[in-house]
């Protein structure tokens, strides 16, 4: 029987509903087999923003994260996807939504996560300003980072974590317009998805940087859309072939399928995971993806049900 978490959230989306199946098994590996030396697990959390609700939380002492904190406890690696920028400084853009939380967030952030991806269509919300002041931040936080930087080439390096003697490579893309969020050679900003680019990441990551494993986490497929569409399977395939040994996605708001290429997890949309702006049941169902790696890939996934409760 599942076993469900609830806290008055006010809408932000954060609940445990117990495990979402069974697990998926790649390479014949049970998800219940006993994890032995050189086997990392990785979770990974989808869109979090931390302006609104969430932050007025956090400035009040309470944890929205708190519901899965045993969960993320238990894995080596804790990524989430940052679907806000966190500065003092910078101007609102001309957009629908901007989002901008207050670096009071960032120690709740690391009791939780030792990563961030930055590579979507919220990071820039406030301009190049403030995504170099969060870029500042987040270190002296205690937090790593990977899919953006100070210029071009710091947005397209991958962050390199070890554990348990493997070398795991990070790498993030935006696919969601504006465009003007991308970094520059001289400018800070996220990184952008061009084929090429991301080919030749990859392989780098490999060669230059010596990975023992390497994990694209894209930010890119139609809101609301419960399927992938042709240009994220074609993207996906194309990163496996580069040398990527799973494929993390986000930004639809809702999970998509999943599928395997060539042995390797192709996870499109695990969907939001705190978020206030929530206007379909779809949106409030999401996952947070467990996956279990050693030496030759990705052996397992299995991934947790988030709900969130009305307001």
């Amino acid at each position: 029987m599942s076993r469900r978490l609830s806290s008055a959230l006010f809408g932000v989306l954060l609940a445990c509903a117990g495990w979402l199946g069974s697990g998926h098994a790649l390479a014949q590996q049970p998800t219940t087999a006993p994890e032995k030396a050189g086997v990392v697990t990785l979770v990974f959390a989808g869109d979090i923003v931390l302006d609104d609700v969430a932050g007025a939380m956090i400035a009040r002492g309470d944890d929205p994260f708190g519901g899965f904190s045993h969960f993320f406890k238990n894995a080596d690696i804790r990524i989430g996807n940052l679907e806000c920028v966190v500065a003092t400084t910078g101007s609102a853009g001309d957009k629908n939504y901007t989002f901008r939380a207050h670096p009071r967030t960032l120690p709740v952030l690391r009791r939780h996560f030792d990563a961030l991806a930055l590579a979507n269509n919220h990071s820039g919300d406030y301009g190049r300003e403030a995504f170099d002041e969060m870029l500042s931040l987040l270190p002296a936080a205690g937090l790593q980072y990977f899919g953006g930087g100070r210029n071009l080439k710091e947005a397209h390096t991958p962050l390199i974590l070890e554990r348990k003697g493997l070398r795991i490579a990070l790498l993030g893309y935006n696919e969601f317009m504006p465009r003007s969020f991308e970094a520059d050679f001289d400018a800070p900003g996220s990184a952008w998805s061009e084929d090429e680019q991301v080919v030749a990441d990859i392989r780098a990551a490999r060669t230059v940087h010596r990975a023992d494993l390497v994990i694209p986490v894209m930010h890119w497929g139609w809101e609301n859309e419960p399927a992938a569409n042709t240009r994220q399977r074609q993207l996906a395939r194309l990163m496996v072939e580069a040398g990527a040994d799973a494929v993390i996605g986000g930004h639809p708001h809702v999970t998509q399928d999943t599928e395997q290429y060539r042995g390797k997890p192709l996870i499109y949309s695990v969907g939001n995971f705190v978020m206030k702006e929530t206007d379909n049941d779809n949106q409030r169902r999401a996952w947070v993806l467990r996956l279990r790696m050693d030496r030759q890939g990705v052996q397992a996934f299995d991934t947790r049900a988030v709900l969130k409760q009305h307001s």
